[in-house]
């Protein structure tokens, strides 16, 4: 079959962005933004996402682009060709990376479950008569999660079941616009909030003295890290459907810049929200189940921004969601030579059949995700630098990156990869391990 292609550079790009901005963007980089110096926090935060992590996502993008296929197929080809009869070692670490993200895959669904129920709930109007804090409590870990994590499963599925132009490009493109009009429209009301100020400061006076501690730049590497989808599987994938004369240092500057600026507008809509109505900017998780719901109770048209705030979350929560689908279903289909349709409904099927045990305990829950995220994700981001800058090698690497390109990396390029970057993805994944967690 025909492998499809994005219809263009922005479709690649819109696509990739959608992946990159996802739930951590919308508490995460809020409250450590404020947590680890405010406006200091972005020096290493923004030294790291593009001294490093930009390099890891041109890095997957090339890498897919050069072999035409996911993570399992790619590497497959690659051993295959630097040594006769070692392509099956390839494929079982091909292997890795995805089923690191189909696994995030089957706990996110349920997420995206809860936060399907609670645009609805801010439809109708139930913030302000339910009580919020009671109310995740009782919801969470219960059957009463099942239809919703169905829901979820199945809006993915239906998107992933188009493919790459009428499905995942073409939804990117209506949800990622619509997503920053929502953040936007968010912003201007939460910072004329009275009170709000003391979140604007929150986030941006800067307390120089963070830069000092050592937890600060770890953070702050994790947070680059991870915000981009790096993880061997997703970005891969997408850059195989990447057309030749792609830019992809242009693309990365480009991705980069947008993933920046919706986690500062998310930002920018939740904290000053929070700060005017005396709530915890540090709530976690809780920020958007209990802590914003019970900011649209209090706040003067809070119907009308809730439904957009959870709507614009839903579909960040979407636009992931089918990243982390994909690469499975690639891999499945060049593997079994399966249809897209029917390995679409197998693969949602076993997902949602896998989530049900997760959807009614909530310690089952926490442990999946963190062997997922924690431990098999970063490593196979650490995965697939070896392979593209020892195995593939550094000089093909540079050569692929530079393809088409008006940014030319040098020789020096090679070195910085195959050493630096790779070295770098090995400390991720130690520190990841040693804190429970920097992503």
């Amino acid at each position: 079959m025909k492998r499809e292609k994005w219809t263009g550079k922005m479709g690649f790009i819109l696509v990739s962005v959608g992946s990159a901005i996802g739930l951590g963007n919308i508490w995460l980089f809020s409250w450590r933004i404020g947590e680890y110096g405010g406006a200091a926090f972005l020096i290493p935060y923004l030294i790291f996402v593009f001294g490093i992590a930009s390099v890891g996502l041109m890095e997957e993008w090339a890498f897919g682009r050069s072999q035409v296929k996911g993570a399992i197929g790619a590497f497959e080809k690659v051993f295959e060709e630097k040594k006769k009869g070692t392509g099956k070692i390839g494929a079982a670490l091909g292997f890795i990376p995805v089923a690191a993200v189909f696994s995030i895959f089957i706990f996110y669904a349920i997420v995206i479950g809860w936060l399907l129920k609670y645009f609805v709930l801010s439809f109708t109007g139930a913030f302000n008569v339910i009580n919020i804090p009671e109310y995740f409590g009782t919801f969470t870990g219960t059957a009463n999660t099942i239809g919703w994590h169905a829901a979820a499963v199945i809006g993915t599925m239906v998107i992933v079941f188009f493919g790459v132009q009428r499905g995942i490009e073409k939804a990117n493109k209506i949800m990622m616009p619509i997503l920053f009009v929502i953040l936007l429209i968010l912003v201007i009301r939460s910072v004329t909030l009275t009170g709000a100020m003391d979140g604007i400061k929150y986030i941006f006076v800067p307390e120089w003295s963070k830069l000092a501690e050592v937890k600060t730049w770890i953070m702050a590497l994790g947070q680059a890290f991870f915000t981009l989808s790096l993880g061997g599987a997703t970005m891969l994938v997408y850059g195989s459907y990447a057309r030749d004369d792609t830019d992809i240092p242009s693309a990365s500057i480009q991705a980069v810049l947008f993933n920046f600026m919706a986690s500062m507008l998310a930002a920018l809509a939740i904290i000053p929200a929070v700060f005017a109505f005396g709530l915890d900017p540090a709530a976690g998780p809780g920020l958007l189940f209990v802590s914003i719901p019970t900011v649209f109770a209090k706040m003067p048209g809070g119907y009308i921004f809730g439904i957009l705030f959870f709507l614009s979350v839903v579909f960040a929560g979407f636009s992931s969601s089918v990243s982390m689908l994909e690469p499975a279903v690639e891999g499945f289909m060049d593997k079994t030579g399966f249809s897209r349709g029917k390995t679409v409904l197998l693969l949602s099927i076993v997902a949602f059949l896998v989530g049900l045990p997760l959807d009614i305990d909530m310690a089952k829950f926490g442990t999946w995700a963190d062997i997922t995220t924690i431990y098999v994700l970063p490593f196979g981001a650490l995965v697939s630098a070896v392979v593209f800058f020892w195995v593939f090698g550094a000089d093909k690497a540079r050569a692929e990156i530079n393809k088409n390109s008006n940014i030319r990396f040098g020789k020096w390029f090679e070195p910085y990869g195959k050493y630096i970057f790779v070295f770098v993805a090995f400390i991720v994944v130690i520190l990841n391990i040693a804190y429970g967690g920097i992503g």
